[in-house]
């Protein structure tokens, strides 16, 4: 009998490494086969909550936030670069120059979510900000994107333009915190079984196995 697997994925648009997270999952799911129906649900968290709209330089925001220094800024952007090349997706560091406030994005993807679309959203956002450099908070971006993979643009310039969804994604992002999730991605299996980081296929696959060996 295929087992049913629950995963909620913490993360953040604006997170490299929750990319990196997100593709090595998905290989594994492919390695594991008809063996498990593996459902992801992708759950919000922001990496920069109080991020204003117009964003802010990377290398400025790092620095302050973190005193990174720029050869720490280049080398880890190479690090992102290589282990992106390695599970099949492209930083364009050239065009990623800022950072954004992503609740907006959230509150799409929470009302993608209830039509199906939220895998598919959330891969388009990863793409149209660290392979195109464009802005996930811009309205006009979201609103592309949305129509790209099949939501309903009008409905999707309602949600954008008022507050729909704010309530929802704020209680869900306090619920992780009060759970201990301080950094992502986090990728919860079953309610019960925590995974932190973007790690390698190998690791995601050999927890799924178990997990399904111990029912």
């Amino acid at each position: 009998m295929k087992q049913e697997i629950k995963i909620d994925f913490v993360s953040d648009v604006s997170c490299p490494w929750c990319i990196i997270g997100l593709k090595s999952l998905e290989a594994a799911i492919q390695n594991i086969g008809d063996a498990a129906s593996v459902q992801i649900h992708f759950q919000p968290f922001e990496i920069n909550p109080a991020m204003r709209p117009e964003g802010q330089d990377i290398a400025e925001h790092l620095t302050e936030k973190y005193g990174t220094t720029p050869a720490q800024i280049a080398q880890t952007r190479e690090m992102i670069r290589a282990r992106g090349a390695e599970v099949g997706f492209k930083f364009d560091m050239a065009t990623r120059s800022r950072i954004y406030n992503t609740f907006d994005a959230h509150r799409l993807l929470h009302w993608a979510e209830l039509q199906g679309r939220q895998h598919a959203l959330k891969l388009a956002l990863f793409e149209v900000y660290f392979s195109q450099g464009e802005s996930p908070a811009a309205h006009e971006v979201l609103l592309r994107v949305a129509g790209e993979v099949g939501l309903d643009t009008v409905e999707a310039a309602r949600i954008l333009e008022s507050d729909a969804y704010a309530a929802e994604v704020r209680e869900r992002e306090r619920f992780y915190q009060q759970q201990g999730i301080s950094s992502v991605p986090a990728i919860i299996i079953n309610e019960r079984h925590l995974i932190s980081g973007g790690q390698p296929a190998e690791v995601f696959e050999e927890a799924l196995r178990k997990i399904m060996v111990q029912g």
